[in-house]
């Protein structure tokens, strides 16, 4: 790297963080913790209208929840700020007065109707697809084909414009993008956009390569859907005399929804049941709540690995990464072209072997503020050691009640296959075995057990059942030698026996 990596999030507060803004600020930490640059938070709010209450709060506690949090920007300080673009007004106006004396920008005066106009007449002509270009600025009301004196006596007379490019008529433009490689557009291909507004505010084209640019970014590394910008932003570094100091741009590929193609929405998330937000978001005007990674029982570094797969891989079979890892793993020639489909089986994968990561005792001071029984630390990490390779979310650790009180109901699909006869003498029996067993650990337990299986020339499906759902009340589960260990001998005894009461009664 021939100067410092300076890379920035700059995302709008127009309402919740989907998780495609999460990976772009991720993919931004990563590439500036791997060159040992700066993580940058801006936010872009040139469009007041779309101003959401909580939004910008939003943003940051995510961020924070991530572990990604930057190093400078809004809420972090930093000597190139303020950090919010409206905060800002006051510096753009002297870089669009910079284009207009190049020729590189010009004033336009139409009015929002006469412009529908212009769409409405092409379409009539089968050109649907009009544009404010250098073909038809020309009979537009505009400074390119007005006289100077009567744009002087517009701007006197405080007449609404906006600021537009003036771009060549039939010239390439071409740059490097970092994931996809040279990409060449005609500015035939493009319009006129819009850079700057009466009402003093620039649009986010010009906002954000002022803002670039004095804030030292050297890498643009923002979503796809940013790509067809891309010449326009590089003519106006062109235009303004910032092509040396230009910032190398990579355009990351979309988060794809499960099933079909198309961009991931909260729309999907809802209609297939999985959260495209980090944190859940009531929104201010409706009400509505929408859910949120956090409040599912999502670990921050799961969802955080889950989201640096989604387009981008080590070429590894490794998957498991700390973020420590992440950040040296990264680079942006492994991210993909090509979106990447969500799985939400694979992102429940990931939540689970951080789980099974986890020691009984950190998992039990993850669920204690759940636990309503009055329990030793010692037991409930037992539990959660018994548990966690059949949970994929810490409250499924408390799936089971039969930790915490004797089961008052039986698997009837158990009972109707196992429970025999002759069962209640076998369980008697076994019971007599284990209220003469003095060393109480699963091994001793489940010695006890087989020795009694060989004594009586029983198979294990004869009884290992019928002792599980007396002692716990299900079919199935964890190892009953280490459930029985758990639970105590006292405990398994008083259950085997008020078991085979209820059961020889009903």
């Amino acid at each position: 790297m021939d100067r410092r990596v300076r890379v920035r999030f700059a995302p709008s507060p127009t309402g919740p963080l989907h998780i495609g803004g999460v990976r772009t600020a991720l993919y931004n930490y990563l590439f500036a913790k791997k060159h040992g640059g700066d993580f940058i938070l801006r936010i872009e709010d040139t469009d007041q209208t779309r101003f959401v209450k909580g939004a910008e709060e939003y943003i940051q506690e995510s961020l924070k929840w991530c572990g990604i949090e930057p190093n400078e920007g809004q809420g972090y300080g930093g000597d190139l700020g303020p950090y919010v673009q409206s905060e800002r007004k006051p510096m753009y106006r002297q870089y669009v007065d910079q284009l207009i004396e190049a020729d590189k920008a010009y004033y336009a005066f139409d009015t929002a109707e006469e412009l529908n106009e212009q769409r409405e007449n092409a379409k009539k002509q089968g050109l649907p697809g009009w544009q404010y270009n250098a073909v038809t600025r020309q009979y537009l009301k505009n400074s390119t084909s007005l006289s100077a004196d009567e744009v002087q006596e517009k701007l006197y007379a405080g007449e609404p414009y906006v600021v537009r490019i003036k771009l060549p008529r039939n010239e390439e433009v071409r740059f490097h993008d970092e994931i996809r490689g040279w990409v060449v557009v005609n500015t035939a291909n493009m319009d006129d956009k819009v850079l700057f507004k009466s009402d003093g505010m620039p649009t986010y084209h010009m906002a954000n390569i002022v803002d670039d640019h004095l804030m030292k970014i050297s890498h643009v590394i923002r979503g796809e859907e940013w790509l067809p910008s891309a010449p326009l932003h590089v003519l106006l570094y062109k235009y303004l005399g910032w092509e040396d100091t230009a910032p190398k741009f990579a355009h990351l590929p979309l988060i794809l929804k499960p099933d079909g193609n198309g961009k991931l929405s909260k729309r999907d998330g809802d209609r297939l049941g999985f959260p495209v937000f980090p944190l859940q978001w009531t929104d201010p005007k409706t009400g509505d709540i929408s859910s949120g990674y956090r409040e599912n029982g999502y670990f921050a570094d799961a969802f955080v690995n889950m989201l640096a797969f989604l387009g981008w891989n080590p070429g590894t079979p490794q998957e498991i990464f700390s973020l420590e890892e992440l950040c040296e793993a990264f680079t942006l020639e492994r991210v993909g072209k090509s979106g990447s489909k969500f799985d939400p089986d694979k992102t429940k994968w990931f939540n689970q072997q951080y789980l099974r990561e986890k020691s009984g005792a950190e998992l039990a001071e993850l669920i204690k503020p759940q636990i309503g029984a009055d329990v030793s630390d010692e037991f409930l990490a037992g539990v959660c050691e018994l548990m966690k390779e059949r949970a994929s979310f810490t409250h499924e650790l408390l799936a089971d009640n039969y930790f915490f009180e004797t089961p008052s109901e039986f698997d009837e699909k158990t009972i109707r296959k196992k429970w025999k006869e002759h069962t209640p003498q076998i369980i008697e029996e076994l019971t007599a075995k284990y209220e003469s067993l003095n060393n109480w650990t699963s091994a001793e337990i489940e010695k006890t057990f087989k020795d009694f299986l060989t004594e009586k020339e029983l198979g294990m499906g004869a009884v290992l059942p019928n002792f599980r759902v007396l002692v716990t009340g299900k079919g199935m589960g964890p190892s009953m030698f280490q459930i029985s260990e758990l639970l105590g001998k006292e405990e398994v005894i008083k259950r085997l026996k008020s078991g085979i009461e209820k059961l020889v009664q009903a």
